[in-house]
């Protein structure tokens, strides 16, 4: 795909951090994690500084570590070391997994289109805990992955990002929680939006990073989608996953005092976080005393004070065959966070909690 690219004050204009009333999606994988939820909960208590216009879901699936997992299985049945076999922590969820007496035939690894229906349910969810009617702003996403970089996946959600991009009011901003499927599908069925959209997107390692980025959720599902938005030349602010967001933990004593009793939806979080999906699904020992990163935060945060979320302008990265960022000349401006402010985002996030239930902060 050849693509034109903005012209550079433009670029520049388009990723300076917004003021006033943020024209906002969100596109989530609300029911791949806990996180999501916080965040879309954030924003919705925030209307007179981000205009939510659409929540659209996005595909998410496991499944694409049942390979590593079945492998650390067979290494370990037969007493292989983790350095001959394995990558990553397969061999420790593994280990986890047999430890509370189960296989990785039993874990339950959702394809991309359960995954899509079950955030789409899990965001109804949310706007109904916070009391917020959700008045045609839900669009389905995509049921797959893209398959390369020039065929778009059709969906309720790509058509509705188009429609908003399209329909003027300022730059449309895309808080991208999940996979970047539905946004690539949109601007490869519509590249005219480019000018209009903002991709804020959290994933990964830091653009300098010399690891492979294969741990992030959020990339390897669908690496296609990620190398559109990278290449396309949109409008991209990119927060890193690791080790950026990853400071956004949150402890169980806080989440009693902080959120647990804030209403409806704090005392859904609570339940979250209490009986977190993930802690089943890894194995995961001592959950009580462990903290837990609540990452898509960072999205929200940036938008609400970008001081939060320090930043800089530097130039788009390629992703090699090994997931490895490279950095070839003449590739255009995007904006990287390199650090964030955890307190300062928690402390809002209570208080704004607080007041949307009428509770003092």
């Amino acid at each position: 795909m050849i693509w034109t690219h903005l012209d550079e004050d433009l670029m520049r204009s388009r990723l300076t951090p917004p003021e006033g009333n943020v024209r906002l999606a969100i596109d989530t994988d609300a029911a791949n994690e806990i996180d999501d939820q916080f965040a879309l909960a954030w924003a919705l208590c925030l209307p007179e500084r981000l205009k939510l216009e659409a929540v659209t879901a996005a595909p998410f699936s496991f499944a694409h570590h049942l390979p590593e997992l079945q492998a650390a299985e067979k290494a370990l049945a037969v007493g292989q070391g983790v350095a001959e076999t394995l990558v990553g922590g397969f061999q420790g969820w593994v280990q986890r997994l047999h430890r509370s007496g189960r296989r990785v035939k039993d874990l339950k690894l959702v394809g991309p289109a359960e995954g899509m229906e079950l955030s789409h349910a899990e965001i109804l969810r949310v706007f109904d805990k916070m009391r917020v009617p959700v008045a045609g702003r839900l669009h389905r996403g995509a049921e797959r992955y893209l398959t390369d970089e020039v065929t778009p996946v059709a969906s309720a959600a790509a058509t509705a990002l188009i429609d908003l991009a399209k329909s003027g009011g300022g730059p449309l901003h895309v808080a991208a929680l999940g996979c970047l499927t539905n946004v690539a599908s949109a601007i490869l069925m519509a590249p005219e939006i480019i000018g209009n959209l903002v991709v804020v997107w959290t994933s990964a390692y830091p653009s300098h990073a010399l690891q492979s980025n294969r741990p992030s959720l959020n990339l390897v599902q669908d690496v296609a989608a990620a190398r559109v938005v990278l290449d396309c030349g949109v409008p991209h602010v990119y927060l890193p996953g690791y080790h950026i967001g990853a400071q956004l933990k949150i402890s169980r004593p806080e989440m009693e005092i902080f959120v647990k009793g804030c209403g409806v939806i704090g005392d859904y979080l609570w339940r979250l976080y209490t009986q977190n999906p993930l802690h089943e699904m890894f194995a995961i020992e001592d959950a009580g005393r462990r903290t837990w990163v609540i990452w898509d935060l960072i999205n929200i945060a940036w938008l609400i004070d970008p001081d939060w979320v320090p930043s800089f302008l530097t130039r788009s990265p390629v992703l090699d065959a090994d997931l490895r960022w490279t950095h070839p000349l003449g590739r255009h401006a995007m904006r990287e966070a390199h650090d964030v402010q955890r307190d300062e985002i928690f402390l809002h996030f209570y208080d704004t909690l607080s007041r949307h239930v009428g509770l003092p902060s």
